[in-house]
């Protein structure tokens, strides 16, 4: 019996599968560089990403697909998932969740569609991410929304949220940001 077999007639897991993380807004473009796993360091991040691997018994918490059997590499990434205010300019950290590669790029279909662009992607890799993300919201009657096109809180006026400390734009303002991106827009 195959591997994929036996693992597929293993009991359920104790948690709830949950597509609807793929939905997760982007991060908007004054907070890039501003990633809890940057400003609280290393240390917390490995503990963080680990309890959210071991919340899920080492699976996806958004397509349910165990670490071994993963795509593209047989392992987990850890995401951090946000509650974002557009309008008032905050962006509060929720929680860390634990995430096959195909749904983590889903989530940052901008970043590879531009990594597909610029010829780092094949267009086979970019279409079986798209895929994959798809049929997981499918299956959960779920839909991916249009990118939010409403009103922005002004650049320098954006905090990121974790806990009670508020964290400022790592870029003062868009050209800045721009020069540092190489002007790509692609979050």
């Amino acid at each position: 019996m195959r591997l994929a077999d036996r693992l597929r007639d293993l009991p359920k897991p104790s948690w709830n599968r949950r597509p609807e993380l793929l939905l997760c807004s982007q991060v908007p473009q004054p907070l890039h560089g501003v990633a809890p796993r940057v400003v609280l360091g290393r240390k917390w991040w490995d503990e963080q990403r680990k309890a959210a691997y071991r919340r899920t018994d080492y699976c996806c918490a958004a397509c349910g697909t165990p670490k071994c059997l993963a795509k593209p590499n047989p392992w987990l990434d850890a995401h951090e998932f946000f509650e974002i205010d557009y309008a008032k300019g905050r962006m509060k950290l929720i929680e860390i969740v634990a995430l096959c590669g195909y749904c983590h790029e889903f989530i940052h279909c901008g970043r590879l569609r531009a990594l597909m662009d610029q010829g780092k992607v094949s267009q086979q890799h970019y279409a079986a991410v798209i895929k994959h993300g798809n049929r997981v919201l499918a299956s959960a009657g779920l839909s991916k929304p249009p990118v939010y096109n409403g009103k922005m809180a002004p650049w320098g006026r954006w905090r990121l949220r974790i806990g009670r400390k508020l964290y400022p734009p790592l870029y003062k303002s868009r050209a800045e940001w721009e020069a540092a991106m190489g002007n790509r827009d692609d979050e």
